[in-house]
């Protein structure tokens, strides 16, 4: 664009000189060319002027208000940080830039379709970054990171009061009571499974007496069928006492555990033990060395990854952020006050990056960058103002001729 501009101002001076030549040799007419080329030339060399000035000085000469931009590069550095601080990354100005963009349904639309070539994209490049990440750096180095991380929020962790909440509220949705069932299940088949072991017992603590008058035998009968029988009623009956009993010693159990502190202290030192225990330690290893496989054939093959059951899962979430209007407006508030957080918390450090940029930039690089950017722009300003020039030139000419 450079040359074309050029090129128009030297075919205007070649006009220029041609026309003025002809009009020497005595033909007529040739009055209007050379003015238009007259003017066309004034107005190409007074914008080639303007257009450098912005960048550097004409013709290396330091004339004053020219190279305004190298010159002014800190002043501008600050007013485009400025720009951007209160047109940009102010919270209100967020929020109600982004009060129109339904993030909800642009996910689950995403979600949905597979086929979309930006998620195939993004899918091809998260799984590339995530490969680059694992083979990077060294399997045990990133392990022991990962153990660390994991270890540290287990000891962190207080466990008895969760333990207590989940266990309430199990209680109130009645998902307790197949437990217990279970539970008598249980034993009902462990007292099955070791009646022979019960009978030995009874029979060794009986006396001499019950022994031979075969009596022990009858008291081991007696025994097992009633505790058959108590067990097979508590299944049975769900409004049985001892069923009552364990549903009254459960919600203990829970109560202790929110508000108990000996209970709660317990339960945190059987939680020191088992994290301190080798075998823990083991299972951490395991955990890792199967998650890190897990992460690699899904970074080798990101397509297989999204498919089959895994796939269907995120269409489904697509489909329900699409059509559920009340947790698409749940997400897209959250979405929104997440973003209007972010420009709350590090909009100054964003704005203090571009400023702090530019202002480390020579006068040679900030002067290509501006350049570049407005690009044929620049050029255009030029080749307009040969025209324009040139045509104010004929209306002049007119203008003088009719006079």
């Amino acid at each position: 664009m450079r040359q074309v501009a050029g090129g128009l101002l030297v075919v205007m001076a070649a006009l220029f000189l041609a026309s003025r030549h002809l009009m020497g040799q005595g033909y007529a007419g040739w009055e209007w060319p050379r003015a238009f080329a007259e003017a066309a030339m004034v107005g190409a060399l007074a914008d080639w002027f303007a257009v450098t000035a912005l960048f550097r000085h004409p013709l290396g000469l330091p004339i004053p208000h020219t190279a305004i931009i190298p010159a002014n590069k800190d002043r501008l550095a600050d007013a485009m940080a400025g720009f951007l601080r209160v047109y940009f990354l102010k919270p209100q100005v967020v929020l109600r830039r982004l009060k129109a963009v339904n993030f909800a349904g642009l996910v689950g639309s995403f979600l949905i379709d597979p086929s979309r070539g930006g998620r195939a994209r993004l899918r091809q490049g998260t799984a590339g970054l995530l490969g680059d990440i694992l083979h990077s750096l060294a399997g045990e180095q990133l392990g022991t990171m990962v153990k660390t991380m994991l270890r540290g929020q287990l000891e962190k962790l207080d466990l008895a009061p969760l333990l207590g909440q989940l266990l309430s509220a199990a209680i109130e949705d009645g998902r307790h009571r197949p437990v217990i069932e279970a539970a008598l299940r249980w034993a009902g088949l462990t007292l099955e499974d070791n009646e022979d072991l019960l009978r030995k017992m009874i029979h060794d603590r009986a006396n001499t007496i019950l022994r031979w008058t075969g009596l022990d035998e009858t008291l081991a009968n007696g025994i097992l069928d009633g505790l058959y029988k108590l067990l097979a009623e508590c299944v049975v009956n769900p409004d049985h006492p001892l069923r009552a009993r364990m549903e009254e010693a459960l919600r203990q159990l829970a109560e202790d555990l929110l508000h108990d502190p000996a209970m709660q202290a317990r339960v945190a030192g059987m939680k020191d033990e088992v994290l301190a225990n080798p075998a823990m330690a083991a299972w951490f290893d395991a955990l890792w060395l199967r998650a890190r496989q897990a992460l690699l054939h899904a970074a080798e093959n990101p397509q297989g990854t999204l498919s089959g059951g895994f796939g269907a899962s995120l269409a489904e979430m697509g489909q329900s952020l699409t059509e559920d209007s009340h947790l698409q407006w749940m997400v897209n508030r959250h979405a929104r006050r997440f973003l209007a957080g972010i420009a709350t918390r590090y909009g100054v450090s964003i704005v203090s990056l571009v400023s702090d940029t530019v202002k480390r930039w020579d006068t040679r690089t900030i002067t290509a960058r501006m350049e570049g950017a407005v690009g044929r722009d620049l050029q255009f300003i030029r080749i307009n103002g040969t025209l324009v020039g040139g045509l104010v030139g004929l209306a002049l000419h007119g203008i003088d001729r009719l006079i």
